[in-house]
């Protein structure tokens, strides 16, 4: 139940504190004096979209504030515990603490707009997104408007509105996640195929390559060390020929048969003189001299067998490397990512034999998804026509006392079983006839205006037992009706409101008189301020509202008096209603 609503500096509203009770609440004035601002006013407390124009004139910001009281069992609690919203409540930034505080059971939506147009949500002072309080006022608070495009006039909602109607909500979510894993393992299978096919087309292909590369059985970092030896070799056959002529010019035999001349020379004056110590060390010098020679011919030979045993080795080496670049620039792959390159080709064989294994996996286990949807789904369908059947019968009930006993409604359920969605097999489709003999339409365009509030209402009352909203808000549901229509659809609203609480926006004397509570919304204009409040009445400015309801500009006592009539009429047809159900109530 909405208890209370509290706006602060939204459009022509200076400040305005509803407090609200269970039951039909009636909220009236003359035409232009601002109810639509009231309805604005809740709907952005809801989620609804922010202006730049919804902050009163000369005011920093505006903040309208909607408290309700919920039950423990109601499913918002759900979604505010889904989105942390369920714990103790925090203070808020704005200090709007007059707007109160979450309480058990109590729900806060507040919404602050700023004057440039930017706004932010609260729901028990806890900042959220728009979005999020969107979700937490719809799961609370319906609105309805004569024309309004979505909900009852919206054929994608109907089916929706038939689920929940026919307590289909469970199974219908069961096929939305059969769907999903059905369609996740098509999915899976048709990749499998586009991946199996491409296999298939290229198997000859890889075939070839997987034996060239095979063949040429590449080695990992092997481009790079045949790259440095064949660098190596190219520098060797110079050096070959410095060494060449290196041991050409000793093995002349002149560096050591000199050596050894100088030698025998030393050898000969020292013994002349063995004291003389420089023959001494000129002697062991040439000793030396000739040992040096000698390890250094031995060292030119073990370098000319090293860089010049195979002369063939470039040859090799070269044309190595150019088939492991040359098959590489083939493949767009880099000389040492070949082996890998196998590896893949390797895999991609072994996958198009192995795949007709997997293949007939994926197959078979798609095809248990498509099976267990399908069951599922078919049985949704049949549930579906059932509980169809069943709203039309309660919407027929409800036709005649709102003086449609002439009209038709249907809910159309098409199964399509060749065109299946997350929903099913199913659309539905709200169809009505207000004329004998006449083909069943839309319902948004076969109804006029008047008719299309009524069938709403009809609608509405039929699934206000299986809905959840605490509140329900009617928009004008009047527009378009006088008289015994008028008070017929005041008598629905007033027993709708027995189930949940209800609030309706009327021009109707007799929908106001049916009300438990009754505002009156009036605009007030200064020089240079135009504002508007709102009051909520007492029995006699009740009847001065709709006597003014009655007759206009110019109130007179015949019109007091109709409209005395008119609430003690109601209020007996109330009372009376209320016995009978009691009654009703002891007798079962």
């Amino acid at each position: 139940m909405l208890t209370a609503l509290t706006i602060r500096d939204f459009i022509l509203i200076d400040r305005a504190q509803l407090t609200l009770t269970h039951g039909l609440a009636a909220l009236t004035g003359e035409t232009g004096a601002g109810k639509s601002i009231l309805l604005d006013a809740l709907g952005l407390a809801i989620g609804g979209r922010a202006t730049r124009g919804g902050v009163r004139q000369g005011a920093a910001q505006g903040v309208v504030a909607a408290t309700f009281e919920v039950d423990g069992d109601h499913p918002v609690w759900r979604l505010l515990e889904e989105n942390g919203l369920a714990g103790e409540d925090e203070a808020s930034e704005d200090g709007a603490s007059e707007d109160g505080a979450g309480e058990d059971g109590q729900i806060i939506l507040r919404r602050v707009q700023s004057a440039d147009g930017r706004s932010r949500g609260f729901v028990n002072d806890q900042p959220v997104s728009i979005s999020m309080l969107r979700d937490v006022g719809e799961a609370l608070l319906e609105i309805h408007g004569q024309h309004d495009g979505r909900g009852f006039l919206s054929a994608s909602a109907h089916r929706g509105m038939l689920d929940e109607f026919g307590g289909l909500q469970k199974k219908a979510t069961k096929v939305t996640r059969l769907w999903r894993t059905w369609r996740e393992a098509q999915s899976a299978l048709e990749e499998r195929r586009r991946e199996q096919d491409a296999a298939a087309r290229e198997a000859e292909y890889l075939r070839h390559v997987f034996d060239i590369l095979q063949k040429l059985a590449p080695k990992p970092g092997e481009e790079t060390a045949l790259a440095e030896r064949r660098a190596v070799l190219m520098a060797a056959e110079k050096v070959s020929e410095q060494l060449r002529a290196s041991a050409a010019a000793i093995d002349d035999g002149r560096v050591e048969h000199n050596l050894a001349a100088g030698l025998g020379h030393v050898e000969r004056a020292t013994a002349l003189l063995p004291e003389a110590q420089s023959l001494k060390e000129a002697s062991a010098r040439f000793t030396a001299a000739l040992s040096e020679a000698a390890d250094g011919c031995a060292a030119i030979d073990r370098a000319i067998s090293e860089f010049g045993a195979d002369p063939d080795e470039v040859d090799r080496t070269e044309e190595r490397l150019f088939e492991l670049r040359g098959e590489a620039r083939k493949h767009g792959v880099a000389p040492d990512a070949l082996c890998e390159f196998l590896q893949k080709i390797t895999k991609a064989l072994d996958d198009v034999e192995a795949g007709t294994a997997a293949f007939a996996d994926l197959e078979r286990a798609a095809a248990a998804a498509k099976s267990e949807f399908a069951g599922a789904a078919t049985a949704l369908s049949k549930d579906r026509i059932k509980a169809a059947k069943k709203l039309d019968g309660a919407v027929a009930k409800e036709l005649a006392p709102l003086k449609l006993g002439k009209a038709h409604f249907e809910t159309q359920v098409t199964c399509d079983p060749d065109n299946p969605t997350s929903d099913g097999y199913d659309r539905a489709e709200f169809m009505v006839t207000t004329n004998p003999g006449a083909p069943a339409g839309p319902l948004k365009t076969i109804a006029s205006g008047g008719e299309l509030s009524r069938f709403v209402l009809a609608m509405k009352a039929a699934l206000a037992a299986k809905e959840n909203r605490t509140v329900i808000i009617f928009d004008e549901v009047d527009a378009g009706v006088g008289g015994a229509v008028a008070d017929a659809v005041g008598e629905r609203l007033a027993r709708l409101a027995q189930d949940a609480q209800v609030l309706v926006v009327t021009h109707s004397p007799q929908v106001a008189a049916r009300a438990q509570s009754h505002w009156r919304i009036e605009k007030s204009q200064t020089k240079n301020r135009t504002t508007t409040s709102v009051t909520l009445l007492d029995a006699d400015d009740r009847v001065e509202e709709i006597a003014r309801m009655l007759s206009g500009a110019k109130v007179t006592n015949e019109a007091r008096a109709a409209a005395r009539q008119l609430l003690g009429g109601a209020m007996k047809k109330s009372t009376a209603k209320k016995s009978a159900r009691k009654k009703l109530a002891k007798a079962s």
